[in-house]
């Protein structure tokens, strides 16, 4: 069995109540099960992050560095982010 290391957090009314109703619902067991659940998961996201920042993301530095002459300009990304935000505002999504 791991090691326990006693830990004492300050967390806002709004996580506390959460971590209470959980616990009074039976998903858990303690406050502990559910913080050590809620760490769990975000070790899972982080290594996912890291994942495909390792990945997906290297690969695709590398080739942009390798031939800069397959990215898009700055100016044609900005203009399209201004057309979808102009899109948004008017509610056409």
């Amino acid at each position: 069995m791991n090691k326990i290391d006693r830990r004492t957090v300050s967390l806002p009314v709004e996580q506390a109540d959460y971590i209470d109703r959980l616990v009074a619902s039976g998903e858990y067991g303690s406050a502990s099960e559910v913080v050590r659940a809620g760490i769990r998961a975000l070790q899972k996201h982080d290594e996912v992050i890291e994942h495909w920042l390792q990945t997906e993301v290297a690969e695709t530095y590398d080739r942009m560095r390798n031939d800069p002459a397959r990215g898009i300009p700055l100016q044609t990304v900005a203009e399209k982010f201004r057309k979808k935000a102009i899109e948004r505002r008017k509610g056409g999504d």
